[in-house]
């Protein structure tokens, strides 16, 4: 979980998942089924027995891939086990998750040279980079350097950035964010000040990578990026993770890199160009790519390292439509062994008891709830996932591997560091109303009482920065909602301060610690609600989508288009 997401966030059955099943409703309106019993309690004494038992010392913070996970992942099976779930995955507890660490070193400098310009920028204080290639070495070697405004290709909202151009053997110069970033509001194409995927830095690699392009730059600037330079070369300094693929990642660009705002000034400056001016065109519908008449030079050393973790799947089948299934999610891992602060000189592990061991608690305190209760309609699948700190990983390959077809995903709630304070007079949905999801939310929150209130600092992007974008981005519609610091005791003064004194003194550290003093109403809430999202889709005949304009609506449609002419008799007409 980063420092600045919300503090809470949103497999085989005996079954076959037959392409000869039934067509899935699609209706947009959900309402409880009728003969729906009371909420079953929360089992909070459990929650707290597997936070404390999942951020103890002898468990040295749930580093991924070390020898101390078999014995983490030993607890979690038998807490999956005793709450009532069966295996999911085809009989077996596990899905194991290859990773590849790539650590750079030995950097040249970045080199632009021109008929009228030679420029050198430094690794570190002007520029960083890394490859997804697993390669020993990354070299690109006298690439043109093309402008290519924010980098985006987004068919359903018209716009372009690469139109026209071959990007072979090209670098890309890249805008951070998206172009209507700057507005208060979200009226714009692009929702405004709201971040859209187009405007993650992830998703302009992979267009890069898509157009063909020999390496990627990403311009930083500090409001639109949402951090200062000093968090992208920390980010960027040491280790880097990806999921393991056939091909070795070699579809993907050489390299990809950010450069400091004057780094992308000089540059533009020696190619005759401003980049205040180009900026200002490339936010304009009908933007064309610039060659910049320059080319680039620079490269950097691999070392290689293969490793494995796992995701833990446990399933409750469903009793009338088993292969329709509702995901929860938890990330288990956490950073390990780390820096010692404040008054402990020896405390060196980062225990992650808010991060995310009590995430894993409210997954085994909903999977035993809906075990207690009995079957749902659908059946629901809980996966505690792996390397959620090391970039998504272990939702990554789950996405890229669904052990359940996603076109029979329902949808699904995942849960990212439960903020241990008190009952909260509303919630948010991080992301904003990007689906039908929505009218199941305000329902509920409408039924408690609660209120919905707008997403602190929409322009950061909270929705694509934890395990449930993994799902979304390939259609899944996945709630992300948090707990606002509007608390029923106290107020905002009492929330703000709770949240501050948690990013302040125990995020990513070794005092993010279990204790016997902790407030657990707010988490409560939290479970009761997700509980009530959950199982209400799982026992309703909702089929939601996107809405309308929404990024990944597109590939929701077709996912439904493609499930639906599989199960059709006599096929579709695709034409």
């Amino acid at each position: 979980m980063k420092p600045y997401l919300p503090l809470v966030a949103l497999a085989a059955l005996g079954v076959s998942l037959a392409a000869s099943a039934q067509p899935l409703p699609k209706g947009t309106a959900l309402k409880p089924p009728a003969d729906a019993g009371a909420q079953p309690d929360v089992p909070v004494d459990l929650m707290k027995a597997v936070t404390k038992r999942l951020s103890a010392d002898d468990f040295e913070g749930r580093a991924p891939s070390t020898a101390i996970e078999p014995k983490v992942l030993d607890y979690i099976v038998a807490q999956f086990k005793a709450a009532g779930l069966q295996p999911g995955n085809r009989g077996q507890w596990l899905q194991p998750v290859p990773t590849v660490e790539i650590t750079a070193s030995d950097y040249t400098p970045l080199k632009v040279s021109g008929a009228a310009a030679s420029l050198s920028f430094k690794p570190g204080d002007d520029y960083v980079a890394s490859s997804y290639r697993v390669t020993p070495k990354s070299q690109v070697q006298d690439s043109e350097l093309v402008f290519v405004g924010y980098g985006i290709n987004a068919p359903e909202l018209g716009w372009n950035d690469y139109a026209g151009l071959d990007m072979k053997g090209k670098t890309a110069v890249i805008l951070v964010n998206d172009p209507d970033y700057a507005m208060e509001g979200e009226q714009g194409l692009f929702k405004g000040r709201r971040m859209t995927y187009y405007g993650r830095w992830t998703y302009k690699f992979e267009e890069a990578a898509r157009q063909g392009a020999t390496a990627a730059l990403i311009v930083h600037d500090t409001f639109p990026a949402a951090y200062g330079w000093n968090v992208v070369n920390s980010s960027w300094t040491g280790a880097q993770y990806s999921v393991q693929t056939p091909n070795d990642a070699m579809d993907q660009t050489v390299a990809n890199g950010w450069i400091q705002k004057p780094v992308a000034e000089a540059i533009l400056k020696a190619s005759g160009k401003d980049l205040a001016a180009l900026t200002k065109a490339a936010q304009t519908k009908g933007f064309r790519p610039v060659p910049l008449g320059l080319k680039v030079s620079f490269g950097f050393d691999n070392a290689i390292r293969r490793s494995t973790s796992n995701n833990v799947v446990g399933v409750l089948p469903g009793k009338s439509r088993p292969d329709e299934v509702v995901l929860y999610s938890a990330h288990w891992d956490h950073l390990g062994h780390c820096t010692p602060q404040g008054g402990k000189p020896n405390d060196d592990i980062c225990n992650g008891a808010v991060d995310n061991a009590d995430g894993v608690a409210a997954l085994t305190a909903i999977a035993k709830m809906n075990a207690e209760t009995g079957p749902a309609e659908r059946s629901q699948v809980f996966v505690a996932l792996t390397l959620e700190e090391s970039g998504l990983l272990g939702s990554e390959f789950y996405g890229a591997n669904p052990i359940y077809p996603l076109d029979h995903t329902v949808g699904g709630v995942n849960m990212d560091a439960l903020l241990p304070a008190g009952r909260a007079k509303s919630y948010t949905q991080t992301g904003g109303d990007k689906s039908e999801l929505g009218d199941l939310y305000l329902a509920a929150l409408k039924a408690r009482g609660l209120t919905d209130v707008p997403e602190d600092h929409p322009e950061r992007g909270g929705y694509y920065r934890s395990d449930h974008f993994s799902l979304a981005k390939r259609g899944v519609p996945m709630f992300n909602v948090e707990r606002s610091g509007d608390l029923m005791n106290g107020g905002t003064a009492a929330g703000e301060k709770a949240a501050q004194d948690y990013t302040d003194n125990r995020y990513h550290a070794p005092a993010d610690e279990y204790s016997e003093n902790w407030d657990w109403s707010g988490i409560t809430q939290d479970v009761e609600l997700f509980y009530d999202l959950g199982r209400t889709l799982a026992d309703g005949t909702m089929w939601p989508n996107w809405r309308a304009g929404d990024e990944f609506r597109a590939i929701r449609d077709k996912a439904i288009h493609d499930r639906d002419c599989a199960a059709a008799t006599k096929g579709c007409n695709t034409k």
